[in-house]
């Protein structure tokens, strides 16, 4: 667990995630990625910390020398929150699982591939992006230890495909999981928490006696803050495909809010 970081006075704490730059077109996600900076550039009066948990790309590969066209709107907005002070921390997701340094490097940012803990002003949070946690969804934990995290596949991917060839086949399964997971897109209301493997992933940990006040993930594509039990809250950060939707936490109280552009 990280050591315990105090907020400054009047500063805050905020999360997204699941921005998916790059999907479904390149003008629908250059109308988010304006929308996304619009929302970054709001926040950086008082932000201390900005969490992004992951798939901020709907396909990200992190090749040696070379980087993918794009995003030049947020990678010019990163570096501006990290030159004014303001800590990053990034964790990559399924759809942008291959960062390597060019983040640390460029922006300062801390980058996780696993879930982390952290203790700010006393309060414990649980973060991480989400996928492969939980009960289910073997099928994805086995190509994700097998193929995406093989060091093998990786080199071979990088160093052999070039990449023009890896760019366009990485986009291409993002995409088709991008229609797949629209699909599957559910309102609150639909929503049987008991039955979300995030949800029961938080509670297994809660009742191993591991317990902590807040659970932060992304992954799932839905906006809901909900209690784990009488001391902890599990908060899944929704997406900027339809909720535009973060967490904020000031010191004492975590909540999710939606931007209102």
């Amino acid at each position: 667990m990280h050591p315990n970081v105090n907020l400054s006075t009047n500063k805050k704490i905020y999360f997204a995630s699941d921005f998916h730059l790059g999907a479904p077109n390149e003008i629908e996600s250059f109308k988010r990625e304006k929308k996304i900076v619009a929302w970054l550039d709001e926040i950086k009066t008082d932000a201390q910390v900005i969490f992004l948990v992951g798939d901020l790309f709907d396909f990200w590969f992190e090749y040696k020398r070379t980087i993918p066209k794009g995003f030049s709107r947020l990678f010019g907005k990163l570096a501006e929150l990290s030159d004014a002070g303001i800590e990053l921390k990034i964790f990559s997701g399924n759809h942008d699982m291959w960062m390597a340094d060019y983040f640390e490097k460029e922006f300062g940012a801390t980058v996780y591939h696993k879930p982390q803990e952290f203790v700010f002003s006393k309060r414990t949070f649980y973060i991480g992006h989400g996928d492969g946690l939980g009960p289910g969804d073997e099928a994805y934990k086995w190509l994700k230890r097998l193929l995406f995290n093989n060091p093998i596949c990786t080199f071979l991917f990088g160093r052999v495909m070039h990449p023009n060839l890896g760019m366009a086949l990485g986009n291409l399964w993002s995409l088709s999981s991008w229609k797949k997971n629209r699909s599957e897109d559910k309102t609150k209301e639909q929503i049987d928490i008991k039955k979300e493997f995030l949800y029961q992933y938080a509670l297994g940990i809660e009742n191993s006696g591991d317990s902590h006040d807040f659970y932060i993930f992304g992954h799932r594509h839905i906006a809901i803050e909900t209690a784990v039990t009488k001391t902890s809250k599990y908060i899944n950060l929704g997406d900027w495909i339809r909720f535009d939707s973060y967490a904020v936490f000031d010191g004492h109280e975590l909540k999710l809010v939606f931007h209102k552009s």
